[in-house]
């Protein structure tokens, strides 16, 4: 789904055929409300088996930036990888999607920076976005998430909606994934035109790391039933990038949490490392976080499961990375 020939989705399906079945299709209409669907004004179903179709090129451009203001750093990034009128058409839609998953201040790295979510949201919408939303839906309680964090500070003066979910903000579909089958997804997913993924690099003591991959939990509704995603999560994270398709991913390693994650305890679990990279290629830009811990890309087990699925490649080095100091 990029602006040079990736193609559209295909956003609908039919709920509803056949003229003179009005009282039937009322029947629909209000059954499908009541589980949080809904349609359009020709009666179709905006979110059955929608998804998207992005695929990187084949040869991605892959940018890494170091500096101490993480603003600079995160502008500096996306110049380099072209500017996100590349990525973003006037009018666009656009889900941002960070991991505002604690309720932790920013100093704690728990979530992704604020100022780093900021400046993509204001670089959107110079790039001519239509509507800008940002969302995730957190482990802890989301509206102290969003404010704890600093990011729905960091966005009040801008035309965003920080869309803190509620129930009947998620839709039941079929993901199609081995270990994520029918399950509520975020409704803003299926209503934009573009989707930026913007994980923080953190620890993870189940999945050895959460990056970008791992953060599409976030698009996940269920309550306690995601904890179920545990059970076989190298296939889950897989199965959750597999469906995300995002246009574009910047990983936040400003202040990375390398010690009892994904929420960590203290400052002590923390490291400033003043660097983003950013990709289409959401499969490299997890591969280069795996280095930032000491790891290679085999030592997390989702990554090669998504190279075996064709989602990207592990070694980003093949990508020539484009390195920046701010």
């Amino acid at each position: 789904m990029s602006k040079n020939g990736m193609g559209r989705r295909t956003f609908f399906k039919r709920a509803a055929v056949a003229t003179g079945l009005g009282a039937a299709f009322g029947g629909v209409y209000l059954g499908l409300k009541r589980k949080g669907l809904s349609l359009d004004h020709e009666g179709q179903n905006l979110t059955s088996n929608r998804r998207r179709t992005f695929t990187p090129p084949e040869k991605p451009l892959f940018v890494i930036a170091r500096g101490k203001d993480p603003a600079k750093l995160v502008e500096a990034a996306l110049t380099a990888h072209g500017g996100l009128s590349k990525t973003i058409s006037r009018g666009d839609r656009v889900l941002i999607k960070p991991n505002v998953g604690w309720d932790r201040p920013a100093r704690m790295a728990a979530n992704t920076n604020p100022q780093i979510v900021r400046t993509v949201a204001k670089l959107c919408l110079d790039a001519g976005a239509q509507k800008v939303i940002v969302s995730d839906n957190s482990c802890n309680n989301s509206a102290r998430c969003f404010d704890r964090s600093g990011i729905r500070r960091q966005l009040e003066d801008l035309p965003v909606e920080v869309l803190v979910p509620a129930e009947r903000d998620f839709v039941e579909v079929d993901v199609g994934g081995e270990a994520v089958r029918k399950w509520p997804v975020l409704r803003a997913y299926f209503e934009c035109e573009r989707l930026i993924n913007l994980p923080v690099a953190k620890h993870h003591s189940s999945a050895v790391l959460t990056l970008g991959m791992k953060n599409w939990y976030g698009i996940l509704g269920g309550g306690r039933l995601r904890g179920q995603l545990h059970q076989k999560m190298a296939a889950g994270i897989a199965d959750l990038a597999q469906f995300a398709r995002p246009d574009l991913t910047l990983l936040d390693a400003f202040r990375v949490i390398f010690r009892n994650g994904p929420q960590g305890g203290s400052l002590e679990d923390t490291k400033t490392l003043n660097t983003v990279a950013v990709s289409a290629d959401p499969v490299a830009i997890d591969s280069f976080g795996a280095t930032l811990f000491g790891l290679e890309a085999h030592e997390v087990p989702f990554i090669p499961v998504a190279v075996e699925r064709g989602l990207g490649r592990a070694d980003f080095k093949s990508l020539d990375p484009i390195e920046v100091e701010v």
